[in-house]
């Protein structure tokens, strides 16, 4: 049986972490500097982000983790270290200061960096702040860490669960950070899971690789697909259970406890979209195909009217029909429904692509909320697919109109 359980990143066995303000951003109050570290090397996989502009750690971490495994994560917060002649050096430096403070080969690290793009990353914070950072290790620190990769971000994003494979109890657990620049197919967004399920290098990638599909790459807060994205996934085996190197009950046990935590850390990031008021969530139904509902549901969340007109509390349907038609998605217009939905009821607004009479004063009570569903039948097939978002507001512009200034 699956539940959520305490401890983020540290709930796992053998896994400690760390969170400080070590000097990299302005205000001291903001932990800007976070380490990860197992016990015993672990197995590794990731996926990053598909701009072509990559940020210096994804280059950094592709040869390091080229071997499946890795021992540490290190990353800062409050530049991006990308677009920097002098970028992979530094990143390899900060695997290179772990591996001095804490005996850990330096091509067993991963190494995050998050924030502004194109300023360079100064070393001499971070270098002055491993002993501290070293020095507070412990395997309850989970927020402190997690509070070290926020940027813009409201909130801490951290869970765990634990579940049982061959009787043995297992535990993953995972933080995330991601506010702005989120857009499917990796964002701004970093995320760090643990795990002490024992897998093979290669059958923790395939997992990993299969989960962001339905998972981290639905979410869109502002269409914009950032340089730095990381979704990195540490499995020690300390757990004892038999080593997962094939599919089958155990890998399909890990896989959906691995989507549960990746889809709570989704929806988080998605809800704290920079200047975010609601959390939008897609749910597409009678798809044709896969990947037509997937289109489906991406287009209306990325889509700026539909996002808006949420803000507003504006049950705006035409928008939604709208995001639909341009999508490039294979479906039949005549046939599509429409409803809106949160915790005060659920409103059919269109049918059969065309308006149905509603009541505005519900529709509005519906919309208020801070959790919105948007539920779109395409009536054309049995595949279904959900993506999750924010509403655009005027905050949205006066956070990036002065980002870097």
């Amino acid at each position: 049986m699956m539940k959520t359980i305490e401890g983020g990143i540290c709930a796992a066995k053998g896994f400690k972490a760390n969170g400080i303000h070590c000097g990299i951003r302005k205000n001291k109050s903001k932990r800007d500097l976070s380490l990860i570290v197992s016990d015993v090397k672990a197995t590794a996989a990731a996926v990053y982000t598909t701009n072509l502009v990559k940020g210096a750690p994804i280059f950094v971490n592709q040869k390091h983790l080229a071997d499946g495994h890795a021992q540490a994560i290190i990353c800062n917060s409050g530049i991006a270290n990308t677009c920097n002649a002098d970028g992979i050096e530094k990143a390899e430096a900060m695997g290179q200061l772990v591996e001095d403070a804490l005996g850990i080969n330096k091509d067993d690290v991963i190494v995050g960096s998050t924030g502004v793009i194109g300023m360079p990353l100064n070393l001499t914070p971070i270098a002055n702040g491993m002993a501290e950072l070293v020095a507070g290790l412990d395997y309850d620190n989970s927020g402190l860490a997690a509070e070290g990769i926020m940027t813009t971000d409201t909130k801490k994003k951290e869970i765990a669960v634990s579940f049982d494979i061959d009787g043995v109890e297992c535990r993953i657990g995972g933080i995330a950070k991601g506010s702005g620049m989120i857009h499917p197919n990796m964002a701004t967004m970093l995320v760090f899971v643990t795990s002490d399920v024992a897998i093979t290098s290669e059958m923790l990638q395939k997992a990993v690789s299969e989960d962001v599909k339905t998972s981290f790459n639905m979410i869109s807060v502002d269409g914009d697909t950032s340089t730095n994205d990381t979704f990195a996934v540490l499995a020690n085996g300390m757990a004892g259970n038999k080593l997962i190197d094939s599919e089958g009950e155990a890998y399909d046990k890990f896989c959906e406890a691995l989507h549960k935590v990746s889809v709570y850390l989704s929806r988080k990031i998605a809800g704290d979209g920079e200047g975010a008021t609601k959390l939008l969530e897609c749910k597409v139904t009678g798809g044709k195909t896969d990947e037509i509902a997937k289109k489906v549901a991406k287009s209306v969340i990325c889509s700026s009217l539909t996002k808006a007109a949420m803000f507003g509390a504006d049950a705006n349907w035409g928008r939604v029909l709208c995001a639909i038609g341009y999508s490039g998605a294979d479906v039949d217009i005549n046939k599509i429904d429409v409803s809106f939905k949160s915790v005060k009821g659920t409103i059919a607004v269109c049918h059969n692509g065309a308006g149905v009479d509603f009541s505005e004063e519900k529709a509005k009570e519906i919309l208020l909320e801070k959790e919105i569903e948007i539920l779109v039948d395409l009536n054309d097939g049995g595949f279904d697919a959900t993506a999750w978002g924010c509403d655009l507001t005027y905050e949205y512009v006066k956070i990036n109109g002065d980002y870097r200034t």
